[in-house]
């Protein structure tokens, strides 16, 4: 039996009707279910995009009860997989894509994933947090955009997510620039700690990125049946173009971690500098601290304590080793 809604629904984000050569059509659940069951007979070129929000708990319970989706769709919703892959599940790519916020300020934090799947008729897209390539494709989909498939509507959905992830690598790589043109005039004020955030984001986007290569290239060897060439091609560009994702990931994160070597060697140069001129003033004192010691005892027997120039004589001694000590604490400085 068919869930049914209410009047003011949250759970559908939108929805589109699509076809080859034909810009989307907007429709609600409502319609989506009337589309459903007219039969691929009058329906034949068309297929949907249903994208829903999963903090309203009744969009999985209407995907359930209304649609034909594989089990590995629900069990990644509620397993809360992170790994990003493509996957053929009975026929249907079930996709988990790792995306960003919108208002994405390099926090770890602000990463979420996106849940698809994507039959011949039917691509379901659910998310928790609002994201930026989800929310470009459905911009591009008012926009009058065409799309011939689903599986095209999901290339595009991965080019989208490839443009946002050069667009953080490229930022990342301006706040690194702006760090070492800092570093290289000796300014390290809170440098560090912002490398650290930096270098954490990268390798978070890496480690969530990194299987998607994989499984798409096994996606591609036993695709679906109803995907065609022209959608393997671009599901293969596709593959290319995160694996060169990844490798400026990788690249900017060396950099970052020689960076914070340099910082460590400058942090750790100052440290021995400022070591150096402590201990150089202790030795140099520490004649003179003697002598006092000595003399302030107040005891019986206290030499030159009679002589008229006894102050004299012990200030040239005092002098004399601390230009020993002094002689012998620089002679090897460099």
């Amino acid at each position: 039996m068919s869930y049914v809604f209410g009047a003011v629904d949250n759970a559908l984000i939108c929805g589109f009707v699509l076809a080859p050569g034909r810009a989307g059509r907007p429709i609600g659940l409502a319609e989506a279910l009337s589309w459903l069951a007219q039969g691929t007979e009058q329906t034949a070129e068309e297929f949907i995009w249903l994208h829903f929000n999963l903090t309203d708990t009744t969009a999985e319970k209407w995907m359930l009860a209304n649609l034909s989706l594989p089990p590995e769709f629900f069990e990644a919703l509620r397993e809360g997989s992170r790994s990003t892959r493509i996957e053929d599940a009975s026929d249907n790519l079930i996709a988990v894509v790792n995306d960003v916020a919108f208002e994405f300020s390099f926090d770890p934090s602000e990463i979420a994933s996106l849940w698809v799947s994507v039959s011949a008729r039917v691509l379901v897209s659910a998310r928790v947090h609002p994201l930026r390539s989800i929310d470009r494709l459905r911009q591009a989909v008012k926009d009058g955009a065409c799309f011939g498939s689903s599986v095209e509507l999901l290339n595009h959905l991965m080019n989208d997510q490839g443009d946002v992830l050069v667009r953080i690598v490229r930022e990342a790589t301006l706040q690194v620039d702006n760090i070492e043109d800092g570093l290289l005039v000796g300014r390290l004020q809170q440098k560090r700690g912002e490398l650290g955030k930096l270098r954490r984001v990268l390798v978070r986007l890496q480690r969530l990125l990194a299987p998607e290569p994989g499984a798409l290239f096994r996606l591609l060897r036993q695709p679906p049946p109803w995907v065609t060439a022209h959608d393997l091609d671009e599901l293969r560009q596709a593959t290319e173009e995160f694996s060169l994702v990844i490798r400026d990931l990788s690249a900017l994160q060396e950099r970052i971690k020689l960076l914070q070597e340099e910082m460590v060697a400058q942090v750790g140069e100052q440290t021995n500098r400022s070591v150096f001129t402590l201990t150089v003033v202790t030795v140099l004192a520490l004649p003179i601290n003697i002598m006092a010691g000595m003399f302030g005892m107040n005891v019986g027997g206290i030499p030159l304590s009679e002589h008229p120039h006894g102050f004299s004589i012990i200030a040239v001694i005092v002098l004399g080793f601390t230009a020993v000590a002094g002689w012998l604490a620089f002679r090897k400085k460099d």
